[in-house]
């Protein structure tokens, strides 16, 4: 443990950053053991106690530095977690970074695959999804709601981007993916889905509370500037159609990873129940 008589000497942001790094250092360790030492736990309401006596925070903090006192104090192993995270965020937000996706940290480990119950034939397509955040949240949120496979545009972001990992947690292991080398919609180019009509997550299409999703078929979305691309509307067109969210505020649109959660959500529903189903947002 690093010492605190060292740790008081160093410039404020200095300290201020090694704090933080203790605090996300613990959290980790909960994490994995699933609790913490006696010793870690004093060590942790000293290093507290001197935040306290020393930084100068705004009234927020010291309440919130005051709780994590107490709740170290009680030893409240069920508390910890919550206590660790928030103070390693606000010694974070003192020293001027802003969290970033990536910074968080994933309570459920390595995903076991074969507790997949995934639809036989719900499958996806993400045609040009540019940004590596959008691609991991894409990515999960297709598993958890049981997509069998998920098939990716020659220029799509990787899912192996450190950023599209850490918001997949885990998802890019486990959910079958393909990257295409070719415009599967284009008319020179034999097409590899096999499982079922198409239809196209885009605006102007069928308000999503009457849109009759097919039990096996292959949901496309597209770039978050362009939308889907002509060829592979033409080819929704031709099958199922489009699906459009119902929007009522100014801006009238969603960000694609999130428009994209929420039909994979009413898709999954068509598909039965199952066996199983868990309810967890994290």
């Amino acid at each position: 443990m690093f010492p605190l008589c060292k740790l008081a000497t160093l410039p404020r942001h200095q300290r201020l950053r090694k704090a933080a790094k203790i605090f996300e250092g613990a959290e980790r360790r909960l994490i994995t053991s699933g609790k913490l030492p006696v010793d870690e736990i004093e060590y942790l309401k000293d290093l507290t106690k001197q935040l306290l006596d020393n930084e100068g925070f705004p009234q927020a903090a010291v309440e919130l530095l005051e709780n994590a006192q107490s709740t170290l104090g009680a030893g409240a192993q069920s508390e910890l977690r919550r206590m660790l995270n928030s103070v390693y965020y606000l010694l974070l937000s003192e020293t001027g970074r802003t969290q970033a996706d990536w910074d968080f940290l994933d309570s459920h480990g390595s995903l076991d695959p074969s507790k997949r119950q995934p639809f036989a034939g719900m499958q996806v397509y993400l045609e040009d999804i540019r940004s590596p955040f959008n691609v991991g949240s894409m990515f999960r949120s297709a598993e958890s709601f049981g997509a069998e496979k998920l098939w990716l545009s020659p220029f799509c972001a990787d899912p192996r981007h450190k950023r599209a990992e850490r918001t997949a947690m885990g998802c890019v292991d486990v959910l079958p993916w393909e990257r295409l080398s070719h415009d599967p919609f284009a008319d020179q180019h034999e097409k590899p889905f096999t499982e079922g009509p198409i239809f196209a997550l885009e605006t102007g299409g069928t308000p999503l509370e009457n849109f009759s999703f097919p039990k096996k078929g292959i949901l496309i979305a597209g770039s978050e500037e362009l939308g889907v691309s002509p060829n592979a509307l033409a080819a929704a067109d031709a099958s199922l159609g489009r699906v459009s969210i119902t929007c009522y505020g100014a801006k009238g649109s969603l960000n694609v990873s999130v428009a994209f959660g929420i039909v994979m959500q009413a898709w999954s529903r068509v598909q039965g129940s199952g066996a199983g189903v868990r309810n967890r947002f994290s």
